[in-house]
């Protein structure tokens, strides 16, 4: 079989053809590398290659699996990592040129989650630097450069995951592991036109990620498809004793046909005010996918009245403060690429107590509050921004201003989402459908989302920088 041909089919698709003999881990690991090198590195895509170690564990994969040995359904399966994963004796620069030589003496659980399912690590992919702390006003804050996205290389790739993003996008990776406090999954994953999985907090175990925001750091898969995310979420799900804030819920899922009578709920937008008339088209194609190929009844969603994006902003601020401090006070604060980053770093340890008190208190009264909204829906639903990935030279304090979204709240109370690719906008941009669930309800969204795709193909469109 033309290896070329299986690069951007979905993981446990690529897992199949490994299992069944029609092609191999090793052959599949050296035609990713080739596609890192050449246009990974044109994409801004990539941090570092991990050549001999992926070689080395692709041969062992094989050989297990034509022993019969088979771990999991990725088994063999070449992935990549955003690089803020610790990866035994490999540098691990947070995205950020004052970390350009730091390296760590062990395994992130979720990479060595994804060693023990026999997948194989190609690459530490590209971030935005230390995940955006302190706020960022250009795509180049990272010392990759800005990363270019696949499907029109004057735009962004999407922030902070961005390397993840346009890896997968382009037929990179088999699939990637990001990170998300507010957007960083879902925004690079609507802007590519991938699948990406924001699982509810504390689902997967964050010892040997990069700690941006303590009470809201996420860590979940991005791929091809909904499946994809399912049976990696399986994977990486469950208790660490070495990260206190890791649930002990065990994650599992049926993708079977989706009942009839599910409530979706739909989450107030304004497309008008925002000129997201691509936007509204697409969203409410995606409605009519979920009402006449479902049969799901739709409802008019509204969450109770909290500033969740104030609070979340505060809450954000002062841990990411706290978090990088050693830095703040260092003059490697300087060598950050962002000013408006460097500044907003600064300004996070003069927030007073009270203020982030007030804000954990807010998350507090509206948790209980917003929840109950899972009493009246299955699941909301909403565009995951409103417009396409904005030009990578610009401000994107300018681009952000129409670009919607739900990421507040929903990271905020720590809910699970996934975004899955519904169309493109005038610019041949695609842009993402956000499916969020109660907490610890990836099964519903999840089998919502795959449900989606096998009345669509917006997810099987390969953007340019992707075709052999």
């Amino acid at each position: 079989m033309d290896v070329e041909r299986i690069l951007n089919l979905p993981a446990v698709e690529q897992g199949r053809l490994i299992r069944t003999g029609q092609v191999t881990s090793e052959a599949l690991t050296t035609a990713y590398l080739h596609r890192l090198e050449s246009v990974g590195r044109k994409l801004n895509a990539v941090a570092r290659t991990l050549p001999d170690q992926a070689l080395e564990h692709a041969r062992i994969a094989d050989r297990e699996i034509q022993a019969g040995h088979v771990r999991s359904p990725i088994h063999g399966v070449p992935y990549g990592a955003k690089d803020l994963f610790a990866v035994r004796n490999v540098p691990c620069q947070w995205g950020s040129p004052a970390h350009a030589d730091q390296v760590f003496p062990y395994d992130a659980a979720a990479i060595q989650r994804l060693r023990d399912a026999g997948a194989v690590l190609l690459a530490k992919l590209a971030m935005i630097e230390l995940a955006g702390g302190g706020g960022y006003e250009y795509a180049s804050a990272s010392i990759t450069g800005p990363c270019l996205n696949p499907w029109n290389t004057e735009r962004w790739a999407g922030g902070s995951s961005s390397g993840s993003g346009a890896a997968v996008a382009a037929g990179l990776v088999g699939f990637a592991l990001g990170t998300e406090t507010w957007g960083s999954i879902t925004v690079p994953s609507a802007f590519c036109g991938i699948t990406g999985l924001r699982p509810t907090y504390g689902r997967i175990s964050r010892f040997g990620a990069m700690a941006l925001s303590w009470t809201m750091d996420k860590i979940g898969p991005m791929a091809r498809t909904a499946e994809d995310c399912a049976a990696l979420l399986k994977i990486l799900a469950g208790p660490d004793a070495r990260d206190p804030s890791a649930s002990s819920k065990r994650f599992t899922y049926s993708l079977g046909k989706v009942p009839h009578g599910l409530r979706l709920g739909v989450l107030p937008t304004d497309f008008a005010t925002n000129g997201a008339r691509s936007a509204e088209r697409a969203f409410q194609d995606a409605c009519s996918v979920f009402t006449s190929r479902m049969r799901a009844e739709l409802g008019e969603a509204k969450l109770p009245d909290f500033p969740y994006d104030a609070a979340a902003d505060t809450i954000i601020s002062v841990e990411g403060a706290s978090a990088f401090q050693t830095l703040i006070r260092s003059p490697k604060l300087g060598l950050l690429r962002d000013r408006s980053q460097q500044a907003g770093l600064l300004a996070g340890l003069a927030i007073p107590g009270v203020e982030y008190l007030h804000a954990m208190r807010i998350r507090a009264l509206a948790a209980p509050q917003a929840v109950a909204i899972f009493q009246q829906f299955d699941a909301l639903i909403a565009p995951t921004l409103l417009h396409g990935a904005p030009p990578v030279s610009k401000s994107l304090n300018e681009s952000w201003a129409h670009m919607g979204g739900n990421g507040g709240p929903g990271n905020l109370l720590g809910w699970p989402s996934v975004s899955v690719p519904m169309g493109f906008d005038e610019d041949g941009l695609p842009l993402g459908l956000e499916i969020i669930g109660a907490p610890y309800e990836e099964a519903t969204i999840l089998r919502l989302a795959h449900a989606f795709q096998q009345e669509t193909d917006w997810h099987k469109r390969v953007p340019p920088a992707g075709r052999p």
